[in-house]
């Protein structure tokens, strides 16, 4: 059998052209974003097999995440790539007295999705035909146009310009302190936007229940696909409630870091829109527990982030979904995703079909090797 050979992790810090707040940064308890850290994994084997995968986080955490994958790579070393869940097992395990979700679940995803990204070059598939397609192309949204530091003259220009890209639908950030002026921004885009084009609102866990309830009921008469992160990000019983008082949906998941976390959410009705993101949630194989189990329960899926690897995991979801689209972190990629009419569209490259490029070799700061170098 094939074996691990070599792993190389980098760390790579992505500049923000623009400072970006949402309303976690108008009460003050977070700073605005300047960068996001990731942290990738190239593994290689003695059949001569190459897999990528990533890690990010936003704000603080990037370094420790890279000293943990550090930690933990070796246990890799000289392992069958096929073997994806017991290897993902190993390297939990050998972070566990750190506990089995948050930076611990986030320093594995690399590794795994590296790991997943191998299997499908090596069947010479796209990632997404590998795991079952139902779909070649995913309906996707654009979250970037509408963050509050945003004054609402230029999310309009905005979102004009998003739109003639071919974007499917529109996200806006909501929850400054006066409510009535979250109502005059949602109103004059979707005035902009007309009756029926697609459009959301993320209050970034912003309120309390009772200012949740007396938001989202206002926001009702926009015709919205979902309200998300109405509430704090691990209060199932709060957004359970929401869910089952409103006729707008709710989304919520983003920060959640583990299938247990998420079936939690699931279990308990707390999400119409369920909202993993796999470098969060340890990467590619938790993502697709917690998909089979939303499914099971009937539920809607709308991966958060990292696009490059959630239009191959949305593709193969029963139910069609939703891809966010953000711009940010295409300068990492030698690649571009085709974004036609609405909908992100698979491409016939092997795995995830993405290759790190020049530039985020220049953002690079620290490397680490392990194994025998190619």
């Amino acid at each position: 059998m094939d074996r691990i050979d070599w792993i190389k992790l980098s760390l790579v810090y992505l500049p923000l052209e623009t400072p970006v707040s949402d309303a976690k940064v108008l009460t003050g308890k977070q700073k605005p974003l300047t960068e996001v850290a990731f942290v990738f994994a190239e593994i290689r084997t003695r059949d001569g097999f190459d897999g990528i995968g990533f890690g990010y986080s936003k704000r603080a955490g990037g370094r420790g995440m890279f000293a943990h994958a550090k930690e933990i790579a070796d246990n890799l070393i000289g392992q069958d790539p096929n073997d994806i869940a017991k290897l993902w097992d190993k390297l939990m395990w050998a972070g566990a007295s750190m506990g089995r979700m948050g930076l611990t679940s986030q320093a594995i995803a690399p590794f795994d999705i590296a790991l997943w990204d191998m299997k499908a070059k090596r069947a010479g598939l796209p990632l997404a035909k590998l795991l079952g397609v139902h779909r070649e192309s995913v309906q996707c949204y654009n979250t970037s146009a509408g963050f509050l530091h945003t004054p609402i003259d230029q999310v309009l220009k905005n979102v004009e310009a998003i739109c003639e890209r071919g974007i499917g639908g529109i996200k806006l950030k909501v929850g400054q302190p006066d409510l009535a002026k979250d109502i005059d921004r949602v109103g004059q885009v979707r005035k902009l936007l007309g009756a029926e084009f697609p459009l959301m609102v993320d209050a970034n866990q912003q309120w309390d229940r009772p200012k949740a309830m007396r938001a989202c009921r206002a926001l009702e008469q926009f015709d919205l696909i979902w309200i998300e992160e109405p509430l704090d990000a691990w209060d199932v019983d709060g957004h359970a409630a929401l869910a089952q008082s409103l006729d707008t949906p709710i989304a919520t998941g983003e920060m959640l870091t583990s299938f247990h976390e998420h079936s939690q959410f699931i279990m308990a009705g707390a999400s119409d829109f369920v909202q993993p993101d796999a470098p969060r949630v340890g990467g590619i194989s938790p993502f697709l527990q917690i998909m089979n189990l939303a499914s099971f329960k009937g539920r809607k899926l709308a991966p958060h982030f990292a696009m490059e690897i959630h239009l191959h995991l949305a593709a193969a979801y029963p139910e069609e979904p939703w891809l966010e689209h953000f711009e940010w972190i295409e300068p990492l990629f030698n690649e571009r995703l085709e974004l036609k009419n609405g909908r992100m569209h698979l491409s016939t490259h092997p795995g995830l079909g993405f290759s790190l490029s020049e530039q985020a070799l220049a953002w690079t700061v620290d490397t680490a090797e392990f194994g025998k170098r190619p």
